[in-house]
């Protein structure tokens, strides 16, 4: 799978996570999850470079955790 590149405000730098966005990392940590099932909590941690757009040689498309995304649940514990 490629990843591919989206856009990203200049508001990357360090912000807090609401717990929607939490729970969302918790869940992508699990599984990626399909391009239908795209919420505004997945597009928030897309803008900050926490989560990104994969897609397959099929051509199919999902959300899944960047090594940052990762990082991030190691510092909450969650790995």
């Amino acid at each position: 799978m490629k990843a591919v590149k989206l856009k990203r405000t200049s508001e990357e730098a360090a912000r807090r996570l609401s717990a929607h966005e939490i729970a969302t990392l918790l869940r992508l940590h699990d599984a990626p999850i399909a391009l239908l099932a795209v919420t505004p909590d997945v597009m928030a941690l897309c803008e900050v470079g926490l989560v990104q757009l994969l897609e397959s040689e099929q051509g199919h498309a999902r959300f899944a955790l960047t090594a940052k995304g990762n990082a991030v649940l190691r510092v909450l514990g969650a790995e």
